[in-house]
């Protein structure tokens, strides 16, 4: 495997994708399938990251009884009134391609059998009108991650960096121009600073900056910081997706359960007596969108005193569970749980972060030669609440468009000039860890108590106050001390912290995923939330 430091010199990277998901993958496999020399960097090993955790599936209109314009209007309903109209009809209309495209590099979805023919077996998750999610039983992200992944480790115009974490991105400051990054390499603790003439930011989401989250460890924001840092405008950042239903065991600490369960029936109900609550919320019960439910099981639990509440599936057919949900019984088994004869306790979860770098249809920031894909983006899909099976359709979309964009764009683009190295002259190796984990863990613990699923303007005043105690603490550590892949988390963490935070302090109204008891009505016109990125 290569280094970032064998890299240097080697030949000119076209592209630098920082970030191994569908979003940087597909990308990558796009570009270099035209003959472009791209390299991808992964915090650890390549199939990793939140799509290898992914699901419930891919949302696209592929059954004739289905349309383009009820995919549109279920996402502008789930979005609040605050997605971008364009974005959407530009993303829906993309799906069926990308579908196939996948389909093309070999990923094995889930199939009916139909007489002669064996179709795509679609499933429908909340806030979908029709069935439309293709699947690969209940893990696609793994099957679509594992099957890019290979394709890429075997391309010979790929590159693949892995155990690298980004420091920072390399711009010029006088022409807001990307030139590359510096990478850490997590065995060897050197910084390198690598160019190229353009750059992709895949880096997913921020939501480990809560304490309970469904993404692994990685989805510290990274990309989100980095690009704020550079100078481009981030967008609606108070709006983070609180999944309705992660297992609530102690052995498991955020493992997932598909909104695929409640679009095949499932019910919540509460542990104490059994009653399916939801109907109570809304009148599409279990299937309203996800904020929704997620709010009323917030409600449930703290009227009630509970831990949890039940996603019951025992009424369906045991052979239909196993076969549907294959991976999703099998892991409960081996917690001595088996949901084919027991309700599956559960709890919201922090999961999506809808807003994000603000981009164009194009993928293309306020920076020069920098794009942004997938969850760290905000592209005016999602609004105020992302529909459920949209994440991973936005990741394919926008890695087509953008490799569009940059194939006809990246012969204008000149190399990167020569790079400053990385300085770490004046820096020391630290004694004091317990600093980072200690703030790691403040950070996260506040940031779930105070800017949760159910919001006050003191909550998060008071979050404020703790983010800038917490920032200064981490910055003077990290100007004085060697790096590490933790500290770097933790720098982008507070600073993402930070972003939403101000962003809710902003919304003076209820919307979607932001609720707040100080102004619990909805504004008659739905504005985005757009913070002006850090002065170079």
């Amino acid at each position: 495997m290569r280094t970032a430091a064998a890299l240097q010199n080697t030949y000119p990277i076209d592209v630098l994708i920082l970030g191994s998901g569908a979003a940087g993958l597909s990308l990558a496999l796009r570009l270099a399938q035209k003959g472009r020399n791209v390299t991808v960097v992964s915090k650890s090993k390549l199939e990793s990251g939140s799509t290898l955790w992914a699901q419930g599936g891919i949302s696209a209109v592929i059954d004739e009884n289905d349309s383009l314009e009820n995919h549109v209007q279920d996402t502008l309903v789930a979005g609040g009134g605050l997605c971008d109209e364009t974005a959407v009809r530009f993303t829906v209309e993309r799906g069926p391609g990308c579908i196939r495209w996948l389909l093309a590099q070999g990923v094995q979805f889930t199939r009916d059998e139909d007489g002669k023919h064996r179709s795509l077996h679609l499933t429908r998750e909340g806030g979908h009108s029709h069935r439309r999610v293709v699947h690969a039983a209940d893990a696609t992200g793994r099957a679509v991650e594992t099957t890019l992944a290979s394709l890429a480790m075997n391309h010979p115009n790929i590159t693949v960096l892995e155990r690298t974490v980004v420091v920072d991105l390399i711009v010029d400051r006088a022409t807001k121009q990307a030139h590359g990054a510096y990478l850490f390499d997590r065995d060897t603790g050197e910084v390198e600073a690598v160019g190229a003439r353009a750059v992709a930011l895949c880096t997913g989401g921020a939501n480990q900056v809560y304490l309970y989250s469904s993404n692994p460890f990685g989805a510290s924001g990274d990309g989100i910081a980095m690009a704020w840092r550079a100078g481009c405008r981030v967008g609606n950042m108070e709006f983070m997706q609180f999944h309705p239903t992660c297992l609530y065991h102690k052995d498991t600490r955020n493992y997932l359960l598909t909104e695929a369960l409640r679009g095949e029936g499932g019910y919540l109900r509460l542990p104490t007596t059994g009653e399916r609550f939801m109907p109570r919320f809304d009148a599409r019960a279990e299937l309203a969108p996800r904020d929704i439910v997620a709010r009323a099981i917030d409600h449930e639990m703290k009227r009630l005193g509970l831990r949890h509440v039940h996603l019951d599936v025992t009424h369906l057919q045991p052979a239909f569970i196993k076969e549907h949900f294959p991976n999703i019984y099998a892991h409960c088994l081996e917690l001595g749980l088996n949901i084919t004869k027991e309700p599956i306790p559960v709890v919201p979860s922090a999961h999506f972060t809808c807003g994000g770098v603000v981009t164009d249809l194009k993928g293309r920031t306020d920076v020069d030669g920098l794009y942004a894909i997938g969850e760290v983006a905000c592209t005016g899909l999602h609004g105020a609440n992302r529909l459920a099976s949209n994440s991973l359709l936005e990741c394919l979309a926008f890695a087509e468009s953008a490799a569009e964009d940059l194939e006809a764009t990246l012969n204008k683009r000149s190399n990167p000039p020569a790079l400053k190295a990385w300085d770490a002259s004046r820096v020391t190796d630290s004694d004091e860890d317990v600093v980072v984990s200690h703030n790691w863990l403040e950070l996260r613990t506040f940031m779930w108590d105070y800017v949760g699923i159910v919001r006050t303007t003191k909550r998060l005043e008071r979050a404020l106050n703790r983010i800038e105690v917490l920032k200064r603490e981490i910055f003077d550590y990290y100007g004085n001390y060697k790096v590490t892949a933790h500290l770097i988390e933790l720098r982008n963490l507070v600073l993402c912290a930070e972003l939403i935070v101000r962003s809710a302090l902003t919304r003076k109204e209820s919307r979607g995923l932001h609720y707040t008891l100080d102004y619990p009505e909805t504004l008659p016109v739905a504005k985005p939330t757009i913070l002006p990125g850090h002065t170079l």
